[in-house]
């Protein structure tokens, strides 16, 4: 008899096909955000399961779902995973990283350039019929090429990031938990600093950091204040990192120039205030997701998953 398995969001059908090889597969290709009772209620008599970042996999869920051997996000990122309770309740849990890097670093790039450059309110301004000459001052921007770039969280996306700097021959700063290997800083010709440091003197500053208790809130009121009244802030991570509530702020009294986001506190709800604001360039979410890297997340989640059942060796295991 076949293991049976969940699939809590919307999967390319190809996924679906691969995971039927294997198992009894029951998916919500509906896509319709599950509550955390219809998702225990789902996982309920199920072996495993494929998840999402709005799937919450906690104590209380795994109490009901005995049955559950593995659970396996579609995500780089797991806080929507209690590791803890996965690891006492003998389930294995697992991610997706390397996949999305580059497509993640490249939309970042595309957050960066349209803040720097207002693209979105010169977009909102031509659109509405505004456009009626050229002026020699109008919508004045921040150069990309030669800025000082601060990038804070300097794993894999962060160093993709960098990377892709030297092409605007600009100086890279970073802010780490940990220091990198001198040969790693070469190649991202970046150079550590403080976070204090980097805020001080980057003109652009980007988050790459995971989110956990932390990096709650890591960059508040007292972060931005550090930074130059020109400079603007990106963040492609995860919501919650930033304080919006003190981002709205600071960007309505020009504390800072500007800011691109495609994550927030609370998503999908997002801080009324930043809505209101021309000098935020908004996305939902969308770092990772071109056609290619999406369908190599989701079949990654569900090799790990084939692997968990298998023979309990999942290549991204989390919790070993």
């Amino acid at each position: 008899m076949k293991k049976a398995v969940f699939v809590s969001r919307e999967v390319f059908t190809e996924i679906l096909d691969f995971l039927a090889n294997h198992f009894e597969v029951q998916a919500n290709q509906a896509d319709r955000v599950l509550t955390p009772e219809e998702l225990a209620e789902a996982l309920a008599d199920k072996d495993g399961a494929m998840v999402s970042l709005t799937d919450k996999i906690d104590e209380n869920l795994l109490r009901r779902c005995t049955h559950l051997k593995a659970v396996c996000n579609i995500a780089v990122g797991y806080n929507n995973i209690d590791l803890a309770a996965c690891s006492a309740h003998g389930v294995l849990a697992t991610n997706t990283p390397g996949v999305l890097d580059d497509t993640t670093a490249d939309f970042t790039w595309a957050l960066i350039l349209a803040t720097a450059r207002r693209l979105n309110e010169a977009e909102r301004y031509l659109r509405d019929g505004k456009w009626d000459k050229w002026r020699l001052k109008q919508f004045l921007g921040l150069d990309v090429h030669h800025a000082t770039l601060g990038i804070i969280g300097m794993g894999r996306i962060g160093q993709a990031v960098a990377r892709r700097a030297s092409g605007f021959e600009m100086k890279v700063l970073y802010y780490n938990q940990h220091r990198l290997p001198l040969e790693i800083e070469s190649a991202c010709r970046a150079a550590y600093v403080t976070k204090e440091e980097l805020l001080k003197n980057a003109d652009i500053v980007t988050l790459h950091v995971p989110y956990s208790p932390g990096t709650h809130h890591l960059i508040g009121a007292k972060e931005l204040s550090w930074m130059k009244t020109s400079a603007i802030l990106i963040n492609a991570s995860r919501g919650g990192v930033v304080d919006d509530n003190a981002l709205v702020e600071a960007l309505a009294n020009g504390t800072i120039a500007g800011a691109g986001l495609d994550v927030f506190e609370g998503e999908p709800s997002v801080h009324p205030g930043l809505l209101k604001l021309t000098n935020a360039v908004l996305s939902p979410h969308i770092a990772s997701s071109s056609k290619k890297t999406r369908f190599r997340m989701a079949m990654r989640a569900a090799e790990n998953l084939v692997a968990a059942l298998t023979n309990g060796n999942p290549p991204d295991l989390l919790n070993p």
